[in-house]
């Protein structure tokens, strides 16, 4: 039976154990989630665990870290995986049905896979087809984990594009998944989502047989992106931290 360890950050707020219990559970009632023996790695704050009772409950195991960001959540539960296969997913986001069948699909054919998502917000609309890499559709072997490393944690909002501004300095082979109905042509990728061009870049494309992302993410205005919106603070972080990976990698990692 394959091993899979799934880490989920999260943060102490009113909506987190129900968001858990949400991301876990669309975990456990994937297609073949029988052929997989899962362990779930609740990255949080230091001093913000979750009561014993409360993991037990869930299935899950909290692990804290030595500070207060999320790259160092994240690090603390990267620090417990030695073997199998990682996958990140936000507290606040779920898997489709279908998520975990391709993505070991697509696996046998490189060392990195991502995914597009479907993006609602807090009252369940649909917003659009987010084509970023976010964590949530991360998945590989802890093979590729071990050689790319952990998350930078001098990064505040951009964390995951210097992690794969390293996964492609490494040049290890990523494939994204898109939906059914989404371009794979050059040509049309550019004409009518850019967005998917920018990760054509540094993926190969596969399409799945879902006309529909197989990662739902929520969209709400705790998020990083909202906040950098909301509060010109954050704005400037943001914008010195990407012109700092332009400097690094000489182009923004996608």
């Amino acid at each position: 039976m394959n091993k899979l360890t799934i880490i989920i950050p999260s943060r102490k707020q009113e909506k987190q154990i129900s968001f858990i219990q949400r991301a876990t559970e669309s975990a456990r009632k994937q297609t073949i989630a029988d052929q997989f023996a899962i362990t779930f790695l609740i990255g949080v704050d230091k001093g913000c665990g979750l009561e014993p009772a409360i993991s037990d409950l869930l299935g899950v195991q909290c692990i804290e870290s030595d500070g207060t960001s999320q790259a160092k959540a994240l690090n603390a539960a990267i620090r417990q995986v030695h073997e199998g296969f990682v996958a990140f997913l936000e507290d606040d986001d779920q898997w489709m049905p279908d998520y975990l069948n391709f993505a070991m699909q697509a696996i046998a054919l490189c060392d990195f896979v991502s995914s597009t998502q479907a993006e609602f917000d807090e009252t369940g609309e649909f917003i659009r087809v987010n084509d970023f890499p976010t964590p949530s559709g991360w998945f590989m072997p802890a093979s590729t984990l071990k050689i790319v490393g952990e998350f930078n944690e001098s990064y505040r909002f951009h964390l995951d594009n210097e992690w794969l501004g390293r996964l492609s300095e490494a040049k290890l082979k990523r494939i994204h998944m898109i939906e059914s109905t989404a371009p794979v042509k050059k040509r049309y990728v550019q004409e009518v989502r850019p967005w998917l061009m920018n990760v054509l870049s540094f993926s190969n494309l596969a399409r799945h047989v879902s006309p529909y992302p197989l990662v739902r993410r929520l969209v709400h205005s705790n998020s990083g992106m909202a906040q950098i919106a909301a509060n010109s603070e954050y704005s400037d972080i943001s914008e010195e931290e990407c012109e700092s990976l332009v400097n690094r990698f000489g182009v923004m990692p996608w």
